[in-house]
């Protein structure tokens, strides 16, 4: 009996983790769209995202038996393999974000100095939550129930993607790709390494690859199309001017 109700009560902090990863764009954590938000309340909903999501994370490792062996919340079994493929598979994913960037704007947008700090926050807060919550934990539970690997691994990539909320509209189809490449290749590199310290390193620079080329560290919009038309606003004649006659077809104000 205490048995299965410590095991109930540790899937339901693996449930948290997950929903708290679906709910990131409410604190302005992660994927978000409020990056001109730089005030003390959204930095304080910001860090508080990533305090919960830290705290469940620890939970988790203390209340599993098998925290290192199943779960694979450890860097790895050797440091210098986890650097090697780490930034190796960082290497894969800022090509990916350099090409995307090329191909969609046909230019690097470098972002403006006051979006850096929450912009290296995200990078570096973001890709351990999602390392250690589907790489490790939810990967390593899959792998534990007998799922096959390639099942596991594309299953945790796709419910990765769907926590993301990337699949939503206003977000362009190539960072959704970009981030189920990874999330795919992160899965592999985690079962090979016997950590999560490779895919955390490689998420990292696949991030700050596509803050620095997009200029935009959350990207829940089409940024492109929210940019455009900004500037097509800005060359509209104002509100109410459009009743004012034009003196060309009214024989001129000066006759």
């Amino acid at each position: 009996m205490t048995d299965t109700l410590q095991a109930l009560i540790f899937y339901g902090f693996v449930a948290l983790l997950i929903l708290l990863r679906f709910d990131a764009r409410r604190f302005g954590a992660a994927d978000y769209d409020d990056e001109e938000a730089n005030d003390w309340r959204s930095w304080l909903r910001r860090l508080s995202w990533y305090g919960f999501a830290l705290a469940l994370i620890v939970v988790i490792y203390v209340m599993a038996p098998w925290p290192l062996s199943v779960l694979r919340l450890q860097a790895g079994t050797s440091l210098i393999e986890t650097v090697v493929v780490g930034l190796a598979l960082g290497s894969i994913g800022a090509f990916l974000a350099v090409f995307y960037a090329w191909v969609r704007y046909r230019d690097f947008r470098l972002p403006p100095g006051n979006r850096y700090p929450a912009g290296l926050v995200t990078v570096i807060g973001t890709a351990f939550v999602d390392e250690a919550a589907f790489r490790g934990i939810l990967l390593g539970l899959l792998l534990w129930w007998g799922w096959p690997n390639l099942l596991a691994i594309g299953l945790q990539a796709v419910l990765y993607v769907i926590a993301m909320g990337i699949a939503r509209r206003q977000r362009p189809i190539g960072i959704t790709a970009i981030f189920l490449v990874m999330a795919i290749l992160a899965g592999g590199v985690t079962i090979a390494t016997g950590g999560i310290g490779a895919a955390f390193l490689g998420a990292a620079l696949t991030r700050l690859a596509l803050f620095l080329v997009t200029g935009h560290a959350g990207q829940m919009r089409d940024v492109e199309t929210v940019e455009d038309e900004a500037l097509d606003a800005a060359d509209l004649t104002p509100e109410g001017w459009e009743i004012v006659p034009d003196h060309d077809q009214t024989g001129g104000y000066w006759r």
